[in-house]
């Protein structure tokens, strides 16, 4: 059975398969193995550059032969690694075995031997998946966020000057913009973005232990220290960690995993209070034609984009926190442990693009329902006593506090009149006594 959306087991691979298939490119096992292939070549090629080892041959004319091999690299190009596998029972060496057939091809067979010199499977994994999660995320997932922090920002500018009853405690609270409770979720991602951004791609690349046994056996007046910094940092473009054991420590790897999370518990928090303000019908969903929201309640409208977010984002956080927590613990020198999870490496990710596509999608369906927010205001007068007792704090008056406290919490109906009724009967200026008449819930939103 070919796999299709219909019959995939993972939805991921499933019913998401448009919003995540642009991943393909970096987490599928025919991308694994091409980047693989990509560090093996990119590593033979660095060899060539040491004259030590008598590859002088090969001039940069025949580097561009070789780096067409993970180029051009093709659907069956990964069937013949994959058909080589079958083999050796070992994925790594069935990619040192498909590149040598092609150095065969390209009449280079008497310097093979120079493929994979050295190294362990870990040196080519270990940079092969952070170079991958990399190109991922600096090629989809940067954009994605940025298009959902492009359309927070847009909202909160056609909002900025929209008054809104605020609630803490879930109770009535002082009055906000609209606006500016957006920019409060910008703030927040726009600063874990940041802080992302900071935290290096870390790649392992020394031999089976780390040390260079079998580099240095060799070819010990060779400083293999500087080459492979040279050629991950340089090459690879990733940040090599210096002591390590069979594998890389993936405690850059944890933080990456910790900082996507902790955005997504803010895209968590977003979700939640739209899903709330469209639940208190301050916004209203547009309509699309056709479309159904519920199979047997013809009037409702459900603010299912928010929801399909939320749960995807959870999936996500979960499968992050358990890389971050397993992943920087190895038996030892190595346990395998780390290979298998490293597999599922793009699936988190799938599940983040999801919930933000989602989200965007949610947001741009909302329309705002002014009537129910000022509404919304207008019921609720008590909110202006914070504004009435500061101010009177300011003039001197005994006990303010306590007595917008007794006016509030004892009379059932706090409304206009009820306050205006409350500040004439204030010992104080006619001035002050106009200057607090002026208040009302829907300018009293600070700055």
């Amino acid at each position: 059975m070919d796999l299709t959306p219909l019959n995939a087991i993972s939805p991921v691979d499933g019913r998401y398969r448009n919003t995540t298939k642009d991943l393909s490119a970096y987490f599928s096992e025919a991308a694994l193995i091409k980047f693989r292939v990509y560090v093996e070549i990119e590593y033979f090629i660095a060899l060539c550059e040491l004259p030590l080892l008598q590859l002088a041959e090969f001039n940069q004319s025949k580097f561009s032969a070789l780096r067409s091999i993970y180029q051009e690299f093709s659907e069956a190009d990964a069937t013949r690694v994959k058909v080589i596998e079958q083999i050796t029972n070992h994925d790594v060496k069935a990619v040192e075995y498909f590149i040598k057939e092609k150095f065969d091809e390209l009449s280079l067979g008497d310097t093979k031997e120079f493929i994979h010199f050295g190294l362990t499977s870990q040196d080519i994994n270990n940079t092969a998946i952070p170079h991958s999660f990399k190109k991922a995320v600096e090629e989809s997932y940067h954009p994605a966020i940025s298009s959902l922090l492009s359309e927070l920002k847009k909202l909160a500018s056609e909002w900025e000057n929209v008054p809104m009853l605020a609630h803490t405690h879930g109770q009535p609270a002082s009055p906000t913009r609209l606006g500016k409770e957006l920019l409060v979720y910008v703030e927040r991602i726009e600063s874990q973005i940041e802080l992302l951004r900071q935290i290096p791609f870390s790649a392992k690349f020394g031999g089976a232990t780390g040390n260079f046994n079998a580099h240095h056996v060799a070819y010990p007046s060779i400083n293999w220290a500087d080459f492979a910094d040279k050629f991950v940092n340089g090459t690879l473009e990733l940040k090599r960690s210096q002591h390590t054991t069979q594998i890389e420590h993936y405690d850059n790897f944890a933080a990456h995993c910790d900082a996507l999370k902790r955005i997504n518990t803010i895209l968590i928090d977003l979700d939640r209070d739209f899903w709330t303000y469209i639940s208190m019908n301050y916004f209203k969903q547009k309509i699309k034609a056709g479309e159904v929201g519920s199979s047997a309640m013809p009037h409702k409208v459900n603010p299912i984009d928010f929801e399909n977010s939320e749960g995807n984002l959870g999936i996500a956080n979960a499968l992050f926190e358990h890389f971050a927590a397993k992943l920087p613990v190895s038996r030892l020198q190595r346990d395998l442990t780390d290979s298998t999870v490293l597999r599922n490496v793009g699936v988190p990710l799938a599940h983040t693009l999801i919930a933000i596509k989602a989200t965007i999608k949610g947001l741009n369906k909302l329309v705002l329902n002014q009537a129910t927010i000022n509404n919304d205001l207008e019921d609720n007068w008590a909110v202006v006593a914070e504004a009435i007792q500061t101010i009177l704090r300011r003039e001197g008056y005994p006990n303010p506090y306590e007595a917008l406290k007794e006016l509030t919490r004892t009379n059932t109906s706090v409304n206009a009149e009820t306050i205006a009724e409350f500040v004439n009967n204030l010992a104080v200026s006619e001035d002050v006594k106009a200057e607090i008449k002026r208040i009302t819930p829907a300018n009293y939103t600070g700055i």
